[in-house]
């Protein structure tokens, strides 16, 4: 019955504002619709058609059900040994530490933490500068607004966390607010590599494999606007949702309403929605959740940890960052050629001396940086300013 009212109201979304399913993009600015995808055309390891089919006619079987562990908003002192206790001394079956991404927002974030998440081997995304809370503001961003809030992230978060450039491959919108072609000409226009924003209610099992855009997707636009242009060498990571005991969906862990209050029934319920794929396609399992569910209450964090355990007995699963998982589609391996020749991120090298500055922003609100930079920027770093320069 949830479901139902679930898609009731995405029906009365889609009537109310039919504009938003149409093409968006800047004026002036004309790109080619995306078409049916040719299967022909289009190849690995640069471009792969929407579908279920696991990439590189490997068996399910044969190929490893990757787990990606994915955090949202600022990175501070009060999640940051959540993450310290989960996923430190954790190994993949091939010996290699273990993956989770984090999308990363702005405003309170200490980026010596992000500093030691990265050098630590996890990945770095992005989440927007602002976080504005204003659904629309993302839904109708133009390119101007999204090249302020990723792009200039992405120069942000290179600058005051001490880390390449070219490690920042990824972004997830606020509040899973689509905002159409703009998003993925933004992402293509600034080297990202994928975008883990689409959500799919439809394709749960068996799951949506990650695609490329530059060919139209079968993938459903449950927050729209989803891109309807011929945008290639971007990759969509498709949000599989997950379901709660009484049938509604969830893109997010921490969005499940109904779920045990018991750590052991709770495990049970976080293995039912792994086995969705991984005694189906193997499409990547993604575990995404908010460190704020762990603190409401402790039980939650020590089922997590038991899952972490559990997937470490099972030697087919693999917990990677969203570009690992983009980098196997683009050349599949079976789980016995991974494990016979690891391919292991090699350590980063730089360093951080935290520096913690007390700074205005746009005027009046105070505001704390702690950054791996040691002098302060002039300001605190915001939208059109991100190098708090100004």
């Amino acid at each position: 019955m949830k479901v139902l009212i679930v898609l009731l109201g995405l029906a009365v979304c889609a009537y109310a504002l039919p504009a938003f399913f149409d093409s968006t993009h800047d004026n002036g600015l004309e790109r080619a619709p995306a078409v049916q995808c040719n299967v022909t055309a289009c190849k690995l390891p640069n471009c792969l058609c929407s579908g279920v089919t696991i990439p590189g006619n490997i068996t399910a079987a044969q190929t490893p059900q990757f787990v990606m562990l994915t955090f949202d908003d600022a990175v501070t002192i009060a999640n940051i040994n959540f993450y310290r206790e989960a996923l430190q001394k954790r190994k993949n079956p091939d010996n290699c530490s273990i993956a989770a991404t984090f999308f990363v927002a702005h405003e309170y974030t200490d980026y010596s933490l992000v500093h030691e998440l990265r050098a630590t081997g996890h990945e770095i995304a992005l989440h927007s500068i602002s976080h504005e809370s204003n659904i629309a503001y993302w839904r109708d961003a133009s390119l101007d607004t999204l090249n302020k809030e990723f792009a200039d992230q992405k120069t942000m978060m290179a600058h005051f966390a001490n880390i390449a450039v070219t490690d920042i491959k990824g972004i997830r919108m606020p509040f899973l607010q689509m905002a159409g072609n703009n998003q993925f000409q933004m992402l293509k226009n600034n080297n990202f590599q994928y975008d883990l924003t689409w959500t799919t209610q439809k394709y749960i099992s068996p799951g949506l494999w990650p695609y490329t855009t530059e060919f139209s997707s079968i993938q459903e636009c449950l927050i729209p606007p989803c891109p309807t242009e011929s945008i290639p060498n971007v990759w969509a990571i498709p949000m599989i949702n997950w379901v709660d005991q009484e049938g509604a969906v969830c893109s997010m862990v921490d969005a499940c309403v109904n779920v045990p209050n018991t750590t052991n029934a709770l495990l049970d319920w976080m293995k039912g929605e792994f086995n969705k794929q991984y005694t189906g396609n193997r499409a990547p399992l993604g575990f995404f959740v908010h460190a704020a569910w762990f603190t409401a209450d402790e039980m939650r964090f020590e089922t997590y940890l038991k899952f972490l355990d559990y997937l470490a007995t099972l030697k087919d699963v693999f917990i990677v960052s969203g570009s690992q998982v983009i980098d196997w589609i683009k050349a599949p391996k079976t789980v016995a050629q991974m494990i016979a020749a690891p391919s292991c991120p090699k350590p980063t090298t730089t360093t951080c001396s935290p520096r913690a500055c007390q700074l205005i922003k746009e005027g009046t609100v105070e505001r704390w940086l702690t950054s791996c930079v040691s002098q302060c920027p002039n300001s605190y770093p915001w939208l059109g300013n991100p190098l708090g320069e100004k």
